[in-house]
């Protein structure tokens, strides 16, 4: 049991002759005090010198058994640990031939990477926290993947990582008419954008809002932008959507809880200062689940995005460096909140003019291209194409334009795969053979003078149309009609534009018994399309002046104003889109009211030449403009006649 006595001593003691000898022996050799010792050489009796080296023999029998178990229990542990190491080398080892990282080396990463990705101090505290309870996880913990798919959206966002912007005012405009023929006020946005960011290199991005007509090239300008100005570009679609967490992202105690769709989309940029067309942000939706377009009034507030905090991260995040722009085809429907956060830029319809060089510039090329074709199968000419746009297509955008151009581009693609070729011209005659005969276009407005028939101007979501409002009466006891599936505001416009009509006749020269002898009727063609609004209230007076005057509205001649009992003509909106209709149509004489006049500004250059414009502060002013003049001194007490 004793490690300091060896073999040949336990030989030689039981070769010892007498028991003095003996315990001498013994008691010189065992591992005792010295007192003891001394103790042992003063007995001189044999039998109390065996009983004293006895007690002292058990007495070190007890140290050495008690020894030996705390060393066999050190032993134990240490073969554990040491099994243990092996084990982990082992693991170690496969981990290495399947090609998966080292525990450690994994957690010293994430370390490595919380230390070098720029976060504030806020978010890097919280980092560490989540990285010390992650370590500490067990792998097969459900825990444990939860905290390793935080901390890797944590490193992984571009905290500090910028993408550098292009300040070359002179480049960025190159590259804007490039994309995009037209669109001057966005152009000239975007362009002061970068002056002020040339000059001021902390400027925080401009939150625009790009309001128009569908197909007028809202979401592309965003991705020509981003071109423009070297940055990275991210779609977020927002049409739709109801769930506010697809904006600020889920907390990490649901299941699959990932963050918002603006987080995702600066990580898949890899900057933090991208360009995010928020696209559609009229047709947010709202239900129990939240409501998106209050989420985004943090995100598209310049004052308190750079502490954007996503649910999810649970941190904040600068978003003061994000350039924001959304697209909206109508503003009624935002918010006024978030309507007031963003700079909002009008796109109206493009002329034919407009839609000619588009087309000539961007359309074909990309459909004759895409068509499987080559400039050496086929060719479109001017005429042509101004035949298509004016024949096949009336919008204020371009896709119905872009369909039939591919139309014709599938046609000439069909003949080449046959073997054709020839290289195909395409002029006004093959226009019309491929997409059959010129399509009836009912807003277009009639040549000649009618009586009791007025072309009206409207404003829709998809750009400005004309309306044409029509009035007849039949005898009868006094009773009023409105049909054409009016809205309320259009209806008291009617009941307002025959009260004036009532109260001025005299002055107009109408009898004062046709009123209980005769119903009126008044209509607004294409009845299965809601309509609404106070723009027709002049052309519903004009209408009921012309039927009972019988003076014929002049041809080719529209109107659009407000009208009051007072008789005055209030302003209206969407001028630019009315004119753009107005001048599609085929109309030559726009009356619009005298407070409008300042709006006519905007319109393109070409529309204002080929319109006459006349702008009147009354409403008697405009009937007297709108109306041809009395044909004979009669008409004054004439009755009216029902109108076929």
């Amino acid at each position: 049991m004793a490690p300091y006595l060896n073999e040949e001593l336990y030989i030689s003691a039981i070769n010892q002759e007498t028991p003095s000898k003996l315990a001498d022996l013994v008691g010189s050799n065992l591992n005792i005090p010295v007192e003891d010792k001394q103790r042992l050489l003063e007995l001189v009796n044999p039998t109390a010198r065996m009983e004293f080296l006895l007690s002292l023999v058990n007495k070190e029998i007890e140290v050495l058994d008690l020894s030996r178990k705390i060393q066999s229990k050190a032993s134990e542990e240490l073969g554990k640990t040491q099994r243990d190491y092996i084990l982990r080398e082992q693991i170690k080892a496969i981990r290495r031939e399947l090609g998966d990282l080292d525990e450690r080396a994994e957690i010293e990463e994430l370390e490595k990477k919380i230390e070098t990705v720029g976060m504030d101090e806020s978010a890097q505290k919280i980092a560490k926290k989540e990285l010390e309870r992650f370590s500490r996880m067990n792998p097969s913990s459900a825990e444990y993947t939860v905290s390793r798919t935080y901390l890797d959206w944590l490193v992984d966002l571009p905290w500090q990582v910028s993408s550098k912007d292009t300040l070359d005012l002179r480049k960025a405009k190159q590259t804007l008419d490039r994309d995009h023929d037209g669109l001057e006020k966005v152009k000239e946005r975007i362009l002061e954008f970068l002056a002020v960011r040339k000059l001021k290199p902390d400027q925080k991005g401009p939150i625009l809002c790009l309001v128009g007509p569908p197909g007028v090239g809202k979401t592309s300008l965003g991705r020509s932008i981003a071109t423009a100005m070297g940055r990275k570009f991210a779609r977020l679609s927002l049409g739709g959507m109801h769930d506010e967490a697809e904006i600020r992202g889920h907390r990490r105690t649901y299941i699959g809880s990932m963050p918002g769709r603006i987080i995702q989309e600066i990580k898949r940029a890899g900057t933090n200062n991208p360009l995010i067309i928020l696209d559609e942000i009229d047709k947010v939706g709202t239900d129990f689940r939240g409501d998106p377009a209050s989420a985004l009034l943090e995100v598209l507030d310049p004052e308190q995005n750079n502490t954007f905090t996503d649910h999810y991260l649970d941190v904040p995040f600068d978003l003061s460096r994000v350039m924001f722009i959304t697209t909206a085809n109508v503003l009624d429907t935002v918010p006024s909140a978030l309507r007031d956060r963003m700079e909002v830029i009008r796109l109206s319809g493009y002329t034919v003019q407009e839609k000619l060089v588009i087309a000539k510039h961007h359309i074909v090329p990309k459909q004759v291209k895409e068509n499987g074709l080559t400039t050496a199968n086929i060719r479109f000419t001017d005429a042509a194409l101004r035949f298509t746009i004016q024949s096949y297509t009336l919008e204020a955008g371009l896709r119905n334009l872009e369909r039939e151009v591919a139309s014709i581009c599938r046609k000439v693609a069909r003949k080449v795969a046959g073997g054709s070729k020839k290289k195909i011209v395409v002029d006004e005659k093959l226009v019309e053979k491929y997409l059959g005969p010129p399509r009836k276009i009912q807003e277009c407005v009639s040549t000649t003078s009618q009586i009791g028939v007025v072309t009206g101007l409207a404003w829709t979501s998809a750009g400005g149309e004309t309306l044409f409002v029509e009035a007849t009466s039949m005898p009868g006891k006094g009773k009023f009609t409105l049909t054409g599936q009016l809205g309320d505001v259009m209806q008291e416009s009617a009941q307002a534009a025959l009260s004036f009509v009532r109260a001025h006749a005299d002055a107009l020269g109408i009898g004062d018994d046709v009123w209980e002898t005769h119903d009126l009727h008044i209509h607004v063609p294409a009845g299965a399309t809601p309509k609404d609004g106070p723009s027709a209230g002049i052309a519903m007076a004009t209408a009921l002046a012309s039927l009972f005057t019988h003076r014929p509205v002049k041809a080719q001649l529209a109107m659009t104003g407000e009208l009051t009992l007072r008789g005055e003509s209030m302003p209206i909106g969407g001028v630019k889109e009315k004119l753009l209709a107005a001048y599609r149509a085929g109309v030559k004489t726009v009356i619009l009211p005298e407070a409008n006049r300042k709006d006519v500004r905007d319109v393109p250059t070409e529309v204002r030449k080929q319109l006459k414009l006349i702008f009147c502060d009354s409403v008697m002013d405009v009937i007297k403009k709108a109306l041809e003049p009395k044909t004979s001194p009669t008409t004054k007490k004439k009755k009216p006649t029902k109108r076929k």
